[in-house]
């Protein structure tokens, strides 16, 4: 009766398994196939988020050239419109023309444009935290639609093996050889796996819709399947990856270049003592001159910052809180980065340390039980219900081994987005890949644009 119940067991998954080839597999297995090179292309060229901070960049560059302009010049004129008393001839002017001009000596305009550059920098460095945001968040989507995929593929093998648990069951508690309780525990582990069969239905849909958005696309566009993809740590120490993260997190550099602004203002607060003259020149007519100009004179003005002491003496105090708060804030945003860069790396280790355990001792451990197990039965030393109970165990932790394969997978993708610079090369980027030894990782920041105008800082 064993052998028998043996062979109706493996009729049945045989039949199970050509139906679902015959139906063209599960899920989309002959859909085109996703490499994580076109997800991440595609999420480069065309995410919305990334071309707002880009153009935002743009529109500060602009700023540049506006701060460092010198003053307008400004033109004035009037004309004698009506007199009430009789004059000699040539005793007024009836009409003047004046030019004046503002000249920052000073270099006023040379200081608010250190100022907007350094504010520029700022927002070059949102264009990269966008970008290795984006990148992040597509990387961990796509990793895991691989796994709703692979969990699903579990899923029916699981339900396949409760529904063959449940008609021999039913056959066998037919015949007399089997309880009713054995019976409803099969039909009852069936239904509970088409519960969790539609949570993971879900999470599949949710990561499509997320990288569908992610690249710019409708939402409900259909996917192909994952191709295989693997993403290994970085051979990187922690102490390489805090240099790299204090030299690279975008947040950093933000800090950095407020403080670089700041400094700017406290400057232009000390320049503001000295006043920038405006150079005048002025053209005028008399009243009864054959000339158009019978005068031209010439003068300089300017204004005296000197009798109210008290305002700018409260700008350099308000500009030196501002440097020194600046200054505070990078402190901040460097142990913020280095908080985020151990916490990263703690959960890349433990989530390295599951995928190697269930790899290399539960999953074999496992395997090895299933078939104790299904020798037993077939000897007739173990119940049909311990086999399958030990193949369901099997499935259990494969699919807990595929949990945390991507749950190391997305860790490890996010890792850019806390250091601020590619482990990673991105698709159609050179590389000096060939110029790597084996084992070594390249290092790089992110270039979303072309090079900076700013002078004076490099902006990678």
């Amino acid at each position: 009766m064993k052998t028998t119940t043996f062979l109706i067991l493996l009729a049945t998954s045989l039949s199970v398994q050509s139906q679902i080839a015959a139906d063209g597999g599960e899920y989309g297995a002959n859909s085109p196939r996703l490499s994580l090179g076109d997800v991440t292309r595609a999420v480069l060229e065309n995410n919305p988020a990334i071309k707002e901070a880009e153009n935002r960049w743009r529109a500060a560059k602009e700023r540049i050239l506006q701060a460092k302009a010198w003053d307008d010049p400004r033109l004035a004129g009037d004309s004698e419109f009506k007199r009430f008393v009789k004059v000699p001839p040539n005793a007024f002017m009836d009409q003047s023309l004046t030019l004046e001009q503002p000249v920052p000596i000073t270099g006023k305009n040379l200081v608010r444009g250190r100022a907007a550059a350094a504010e520029a920098l700022s927002v070059f460095e949102q264009v990269r935290r966008a970008e290795l945001d984006v990148v992040a968040k597509a990387r961990a989507a796509y990793f895991r639609l691989a796994n709703a995929y692979d969990q699903l593929e579990i899923n029916s093998k699981n339900l396949t093996s409760l529904r063959q648990i449940a008609d021999i069951s039913r056959s066998r508690y037919e015949a007399g050889l089997e309880t009713a309780a054995n019976v409803l525990i099969a039909e009852t582990d069936y239904s509970k796996l088409l519960e969790t069969r539609r949570d993971l239905e879900r999470n599949l849909s949710d990561a499509q819709s997320e990288l569908n958005t992610l690249m710019n696309r409708d939402a409900f566009a259909p996917l192909g399947v994952p191709a295989a993809a693997t993403i290994n740590q970085a051979n990187l120490s922690s102490a390489t990856l805090s240099a790299i993260t204090l030299a690279q997190r975008p947040e950093v550099q933000i800090a950095r270049a407020k403080i670089d602004t700041e400094k700017a203002k406290l400057q232009l607060a000390h320049r503001a003592w000295i006043p920038d003259p405006a150079l005048m020149l002025k053209g005028q007519r008399y009243n009864d001159a054959a000339q158009a100009v019978s005068e031209l004179d010439a003068g300089v003005s300017f204004t005296v910052p000197w009798v109210n002491p008290g305002k700018y003496s409260a700008g350099v105090r308000e500009a030196r809180a501002n440097v020194a708060a600046a200054e505070q804030g990078l402190d901040r945003e460097q142990k913020e980065a280095l908080r985020l860069l151990r916490d990263q790396f703690e959960k890349i280790n433990t989530a390295h340390h599951h995928v190697e355990l269930f790899r290399d001792k539960l999953v074999p451990q496992a395997q090895q039980a299933f078939e104790a197990t299904r020798l037993s039965y077939e000897s007739g030393k173990a119940t049909f219900l311990d086999w399958i109970s030990a193949e369901r165990n099997v499935r259990d932790i494969e699919a807990t081994a595929r949990e945390h394969l991507s749950d190391y997978q997305v860790a490890v993708a996010e890792l850019e987005a806390i250091i601020g610079a590619q482990l990673y090369g991105r698709p159609n980027e050179r590389s000096e890949t060939g110029k790597r030894r084996k084992g070594q990782t390249a290092v790089s920041p992110i270039r979303p644009l072309a090079d900076s105008p700013i002078r004076g800082r490099k902006v990678p």
